[in-house]
């Protein structure tokens, strides 16, 4: 029974004088079980159910996705300690290996949300993450272009899995409130990826004995790594707070009656067809995906970085070190960016904000003089402020998109866009355009200016949603008086009332709900 049916029964009900709906528990939230009437909350107890799950579940979130990037970034440190002359690689082919892991991530991208919502959570992430712990290790043995091909897009099809799970997962945990800050801890993990993944690379460069090459021991202590992660993840990590292991069965009525006020409820493992057409007629879902499409083209800078630096006259090791600063930069600025988002309840502000230090760098790198070494190095830098936008936006993404499958399906289409960036950006970096890179440095600097102009059309767009649905009529009761079946503890099948917000509604199907700005 889909959700829809709900309405259906509501109006056959409705003919025969009926007040009260019964549905099948799949149409319902997974937190209906747990939640039911009117049950209220206590702020002390929730405030301590919330530093529960931030110990338990934040740690190894921020440690898994520092691991996921150092790997997907690996590649970035290899070519200055290699692997382009040991694999015999043209520029172009460089680039390539950079395209492939995100049209891998492309296509994989609704197989793995869908496989998000069938499986349980955390085991399916882990999964993926042996596997990919196992391809990276591999990438020591590969000799040549098509040996690193076939691995770059075997790991694309693994990493997007990472991502999105988390986001599922931040939604399943925490308030809209607090969701914005916990997407922005395990986001600035990046830096300090590129920080350690920047040491690591130093170390191995002094590496000159032995019949491993330095980008070579990069791969297999990286992949290291990532397997006792990928350990960890499945032996701790909950798949939700209705099974979450450390919490005890009153805690999880807690943790899911603290999310009431998201309504948007825990999660559906049912695919709902009518949500997914929901999700592709709704502008929303597409301004979003253009947004974080435009945003990832520059990103390509991310394995060009270590490239443009040494490009700039700095040496092998010096650059190593350099792209250190790029991890501390993005750990400070991702940090303040989202807590000021928290705190002025202005996302889409504070993300327009947080894009104009690119816009100067990208300008600065274009226009200084290339014997500026280190204004140019420090425009660098600059240029990579924005990032906290893109951390921004895509919780506010999040935040504005209720239903289980709308949320999986949204999830999807801004994944596949910005596969659809991160491969057109590598495609840009020519050996034609060096050393200055003006015409790729143009194209990032396009993307900069639409990036920030659809953050202001999205935030007009729902903003005259919430004066239009606060100017509508009081919602009817349709959705106030539906009943579920559950076991009682003694055996018996008692009926119990659902809330809406543990309906699985849509945010259309929910007029209550309003969109945050």
């Amino acid at each position: 029974m889909s959700s829809s049916s709900i309405d259906d029964k509501h109006s056959s009900d409705e003919k025969k004088g009926n007040v009260e709906l019964e549905v099948s528990v799949e149409v319902v939230d997974t937190g209906a079980l747990l939640v039911s009437g009117d049950a209220e909350l206590d702020p002390a107890e929730a405030l301590r159910v919330r530093k529960k799950i931030d110990r338990h579940i934040l740690p190894l979130m921020c440690v898994l996705y520092w691991v996921q990037f150092m790997d997907k970034t690996t590649l970035g440190n290899s070519a200055v300690l290699g692997i382009k002359t040991s694999a015999h690689l043209t520029t172009d082919e460089y680039n390539w290996l950079s395209t492939i892991f995100y049209i891998a991530y492309l296509v994989f991208q609704f197989p793995q949300n869908l496989a998000l919502q069938r499986f349980p959570v955390a085991k399916w992430i882990a999964f993926n993450v042996f596997i990919w712990a196992i391809l990276i290790c591999c990438h020591a043995a590969a000799k040549d272009f098509t040996g690193l091909m076939v691995l770059r897009f075997l790991l694309g099809a693994c990493e997007g899995v990472t991502t999105s799970g988390f986001l599922i997962v931040t939604m399943m945990f925490y308030t809209r409130r607090e969701q914005g800050v916990r997407v922005g801890y395990w986001s600035f993990m990046n830096g300090f990826a590129q920080i350690i993944s920047g040491f690591i690379s130093f170390g191995v460069a002094h590496i000159h004995s032995g019949p491993l090459e330095g980008w070579q021991w990069l791969m297999i202590i990286t992949g290291l790594m990532t397997f006792v992660i990928a350990v960890c993840f499945w032996l701790y990590f909950p798949d939700s707070p209705t099974t979450a292991w450390f919490l005890t069965p009153e805690e999880r009525q807690i943790a899911v009656l603290r999310l009431k006020g998201n309504q948007t409820g825990v999660e559906n493992k049912h695919f709902k067809r009518e949500q997914m057409i929901e999700t592709l007629t709704d502008p929303k879902t597409w301004m979003f995906a253009l947004f974080v499409a435009f945003t990832n083209i520059p990103n390509s800078l991310s394995n060009q970085k270590p490239l443009i630096v040494n490009s700039f006259g700095f040496t092998t090791l010096q650059t190593t070190l350099l792209t250190c600063v790029d991890g501390v930069i993005s750990i400070l600025t991702i940090a303040l960016g989202v807590n000021v988002a928290k705190w002025s309840g202005q996302r889409a502000l504070t993300a327009f904000c947080w894009k104009i230090p690119d816009i100067l760098g990208a300008l600065l790198v274009m226009c200084l003089p290339w014997s500026n070494k280190i204004g140019l190095l420090f425009s660098l830098w600059v240029s990579g402020l924005g990032t906290t936008a893109y951390t921004i936006v895509l919780a506010w993404a999040q935040t504005t998109t209720a239903g289980h499958t709308k949320r999986i399906c949204t999830n999807t289409i801004i994944f596949i866009a910005y596969c659809v960036g991160n491969a057109l950006g590598p495609i840009m970096w020519k050996d034609q355009y060096k050393p200055r890179n003006r015409v790729p440095w143009g194209v990032a600097l396009m993307s900069f200016v639409v990036g920030m102009s659809l953050i202001l059309t999205i935030r007009w767009y729902l903003a005259r949603e919430n004066k239009r649905r606060d100017a509508a009529p009081s919602e009817d009761t349709k959705y106030e008086h539906v009943c579920v079946d559950r076991i009682a503890a003694d055996g018996r099948v008692e009926k119990v009332r659902v809330v809406k917000e543990f309906l699985d509604l849509t945010d259309r199907q929910n007029r209550d709900f309003r969109y945050v700005l």
